[in-house]
């Protein structure tokens, strides 16, 4: 039996909008905030923010905050690839890298989500692979739900905290 390599997982969903719908909606601040993020702000690297509907670019910065957390919750990372069509990438805080992959069957797009580079510690399992995971899986959920009926699943009530939809 093989053991298993909590360095890395995947997750795919195929949303029925057009691949370049899907690529927008992780590649700028508008779109991350309407099913993903409370707040994407990105920086060139020259040090300028990017407005709301810039595309962002590979060697950009970021700072992100999530619905039901604190600001002190705060991700900090950088864009690795932004090929303006069907990859994008990023390195995510201390939990590795994610990599969006495209692939487009019409109307219809296949979304893959690699999170790599995990650390294997025990701490990083837990939190960055098991905890990840289930994360991504529910925004591979609302990121459909946004784009094909326009529903925001996510808890936007400070109040309700350690919910799986914030």
């Amino acid at each position: 039996m093989s053991q298993y390599d909590w360095s890395t997982f995947s997750q795919k969903i195929y949303i029925s909008v057009p691949m370049q719908r899907v690529y927008d909606a992780w590649t700028t601040r508008a779109n991350l905030e309407s099913w993903f993020l409370r707040k994407a702000e990105f920086k060139s690297p020259e040090g300028e923010i990017r407005d709301d509907n810039s595309a962002v670019q590979a060697g950009d910065t970021y700072e992100w905050l999530w619905h039901g957390h604190p600001d002190t919750t705060t991700e900090h990372g950088a864009v690795t690839e932004a090929n303006g069509k069907d990859r994008f990438a990023f390195v995510f805080g201390k939990a590795g890298v994610v990599t969006i992959q495209l692939t487009d069957h019409g109307n219809i797009t296949e979304m893959v989500l690699t999170q790599s580079q995990i650390p294997t510690d025990e701490k990083s399992r837990s939190d960055f692979h098991v905890g990840c995971s289930t994360g991504w899986a529910f925004y591979h959920s609302n990121i459909k739900s946004v784009l094909e009926g326009g529903l925001d699943l996510r808890n936007k009530n400070p109040a309700y905290t350690n919910v799986i939809n914030s």
